[in-house]
């Protein structure tokens, strides 16, 4: 058997995890079950280790020192400890501790580069990081360490150093503790590292790799909320649906195009709203871009995400290590650490998130004007002058989208030498990584303000009535936040639609009337 879930957790062998494996333990605490042939995969590399530990001419990362060190022999007692000194001093993050989920994803994706059998490490260090994960133990990781070359190094290191049974952890209960304790408590045997071991739980794209993953994961659900809240406007400015017919999406045959503008034309199928306009009294000619549009930049969101999503699979299938176990049994050193490919698509994600929350901007601010909304008050406001209504909801979003933009400078672009100008050129992915994930946060608060501004001017149309399929959401919303009226305090309901939006809820409405891809 290689890899694949089961009822009782996720199973890991010699093959990659998927996607939604990662979401499933990093997320949802699946356990971790290890197969015998990833057992035996890491024997046999063990092996060679081994035989090369006892050879007395010098061997990267088993006999020698490492990085700028290479060169230096080491002597076989002195090799523990040089293990354990490569931990302890990587070790060396800086800043705010990271989130759980990031932590354990990276130590999922570390375990299934160990249980290659391609890193040299013994099958119970690896059995340790399983343990690690099925125990709840989340080892404490900073928010700065890494270049993103060789790979993660700080990041994995506070990892690896909780195995060794040092530094500080969080348990299952998320109560901080010393690593050694909290091992102890869960009846796991600290890791006295061999020859070769530190080296191999270091050197990896795992935390890249991981919130890449669950930024896959979130932002396939955020761009068809995007399409739910984009018709959704569309509807409430009264405008046409005639733009999103399958024939027109057809004639650019882009696939993310015809799957928004898809989404969109059922979210509005037999809307009297649209119906209500749709004679020879209309006048107008065609929508405004941020409204007749949407299905080709959200369209173009989700073919930059199909993209992001396969150089994650590849990297998934990756054994990432430096020197690394080849399967004729030679050792090499090699650059695969080198973290480019995940660099460059999350920088691609995060302009992607940038230009979907600035058109969703643009929709919410047509709605509040009185000169381009189509009839309806000034900032919805329910006694225009005495209320501003939606007014500073706006400027929320306005912010948010400008703070989008900044985070949309890509990280990949630049590089900082390290260790002695060894490392020369580094591809900074765990910075892209960290602003992604602040990006997607942004994106969801911006989202959630457009929805609540439609499903207010959506009520504020009655007696006409919109569509089933929005008029689901406007539903949902309604449960967390009253409709119009005289002013009341903002924040906790623009917080609550947040988290909606966040837990699908409000994708989960509209699909639960029509077919959404």
């Amino acid at each position: 058997m290689d890899r694949s879930s089961s009822d009782t957790g996720v199973v890991v062998g010699v093959g990659p995890v998927s996607l939604d494996e990662v979401v499933a333990v990093a997320r949802h605490d699946a356990r971790v079950i290890i197969t015998d042939d990833a057992r035996a995969a890491v024997a046999a590399g063990r092996s060679v280790i081994e035989a090369l530990a006892a050879d007395p001419a010098p061997h990267y990362g088993i006999s020698t020192g490492f990085g700028a060190l290479a060169t230096t022999y080491i002597p076989a007692d002195r090799r523990a400890r040089l293990q354990q000194s490569l931990v302890r001093s990587h070790a060396a993050g800086s800043g705010a501790e990271i989130e759980r989920e990031t932590v354990r994803a990276l130590m999922l994706l570390r375990l299934s580069t160990l249980l290659t059998g391609r890193t040299g490490v013994r099958v119970q260090t690896a059995e340790t990081y399983a343990a690690i994960l099925n125990a709840g133990v989340t080892p404490v990781v900073r928010e700065y360490g890494s270049l993103g070359c060789s790979g993660d190094l700080a990041p994995l290191a506070h990892c690896a150093l909780a195995v060794m049974g040092e530094g500080e952890v969080r348990g299952a209960d998320g109560l901080l503790a010393p690593a050694a304790d909290a091992l102890a408590a869960a009846g796991i045997r600290p890791v006295l590292l061999a020859e070769k071991e530190g080296l191999a739980l270091i050197n990896g794209t795992d935390g890249m790799l991981g919130m890449l993953a669950l930024a896959i994961a979130d932002l396939r659900m955020l761009l068809t909320t995007a399409d739910v809240t984009a018709a959704m406007s569309v509807e409430a400015l009264l405008g046409t649906d005639a733009a999103f017919a399958d024939d027109l999406a057809a004639l650019r045959p882009q696939h993310g195009q015809r799957d928004s503008a898809g989404n969109m034309r059922r979210m509005l199928a037999g809307s009297p709203i649209v119906a209500s306009h749709r004679g020879p009294e209309c006048t107008r000619v065609q929508d405004a871009y941020s409204l007749r549009c949407a299905p080709q930049v959200h369209g173009a969101a989700r073919d930059t995400l199909a993209h992001a999503a396969l150089v994650a699979e590849r990297e998934l299938a990756a054994a990432v290590d430096n020197p690394v176990v080849t399967p004729d049994g030679r050792v090499e050193s090699n650059g695969n650490f080198h973290g480019a490919p995940l660099g460059y698509v999350l920088d691609f994600l995060a302009i992607v998130v940038a230009d979907v929350a600035s058109m969703s901007e643009r929709r919410t601010d047509r709605m509040l004007d009185p000169a381009r909304n189509q009839g309806l008050p000034a900032f919805l406001a329910h006694d225009a002058g005495v209320d501003s209504g939606l007014m500073i909801a706006q400027y929320t979003a306005a912010g948010i989208v400008s703070e989008l933009k900044r985070l949309a400078v890509p990280a990949s672009v630049d590089s900082i030498p390290s260790s002695a100008m060894q490392e020369d050129h580094v591809s900074m992915g765990w910075a892209a990584a960290r602003k992604l994930r602040t990006a997607l946060d942004g994106v969801s608060r911006v989202l959630a303000i457009e929805a609540m501004t439609a499903a207010r001017a959506l009520d504020l149309r009655a007696p006409l009535l919109p569509a089933s399929a929005t008029g689901a959401v406007r539903s949902r919303i309604r449960e967390d936040v009253a409709g119009p009226g005289p002013d009341r305090h903002l924040a906790p309901e623009i917080e609550r639609v947040v988290g909606a939006v966040r837990s699908g809820a409000l994708r989960g409405a509209a699909a639960a009337v029509v077919e959404l891809a």
